[in-house]
């Protein structure tokens, strides 16, 4: 799985340095779960993270390789959630390294789609979480009563960490979190969405692409995303192989 590796790199150059704060997992930090998304209301909350007119992305990047991910690891760049005072900047982007998948283009989605999925089911409590699939933005709103009980980031990170791990095909889990200004959030929301179009486009090559690139819907993802073009005409080609006489 290495068609995301040159947005993993693409991501981690844009974050640049400092060093962030980080933490091994354990799954005894992880924030209690309520099992289903909790309400906080506007007159209970702190504040929120990437609201309107802020900052705003979640993004999941798959990788094969340990060179991005070679434990369960909460790394956070920015002020954690008992030092904000106010509305801010946020992102969320989990590099998972998953196991060989060498199945067709469209088991291949499904498995990647269903690990995606286990964001929806991290429900850390004071910790509401709003999610736009079309936009891949994420906001985030903070209860005062969760700051009081010392809610973190580490511990959220490492909710979202066992969610990933359920997953047999999850090796490990990397969750980075961004607070505050001083990135590149618009380039890092479109990471994101090409991300997002990589994986879309593996439900849609088994379909009988075109061949003449110049015409196909998806040059734009394969001319920027190493791998693609292989990927498109090597299925091609095997199909093309199946249905010869």
């Amino acid at each position: 799985m290495e068609l995301y590796n040159s947005l993993i790199r693409d991501t981690l150059a844009a974050l640049g340095p400092p060093a962030p704060r980080a933490w091994d997992y354990r799954e005894s930090d992880c924030r209690r779960d309520l099992g289903s998304s909790e309400l906080v209301l506007q007159k209970d909350a702190a504040y929120e993270l990437g609201s309107s007119g802020h900052g705003s992305l979640n993004c999941v990047l798959f990788t094969s390789s340990p060179e991005f991910c070679d434990r369960d690891r909460v790394e956070l760049r920015g002020p954690d959630l008992g030092e904000i005072r106010a509305d801010t900047d946020f992102a969320r982007i989990a590099i998972l390294r998953v196991g060989v998948l060498d199945d067709d283009s469209e088991r291949v989605y499904r498995i990647l789609k269903d690990i995606e999925f286990a964001k929806y089911h991290v429900n850390p409590e004071g910790y509401m979480v709003r999610i736009s699939p079309e936009s891949c933005r994420e906001q985030v709103r903070v209860s005062r009563k969760a700051l009081r009980g010392g809610i973190s980031l580490h511990a959220v990170g490492c909710s979202y960490i066992r969610e990933y791990r359920k997953d047999p095909n999850v090796l490990n889990a990397r969750v980075l979190f961004l607070t505050g200004p001083g990135y590149d959030y618009p380039g890092l929301l479109e990471i994101a969405k090409k991300a997002s179009a990589v994986t879309g486009t593996l439900t849609t090559i088994l379909e009988g692409l075109p061949t003449d690139c110049s015409v196909c819907s998806l040059k734009g993802i394969c001319d920027e995303v190493d791998g693609m073009k292989e990927l498109h005409f090597g299925v091609g080609a095997k199909g093309a192989d199946r249905r010869a006489p």
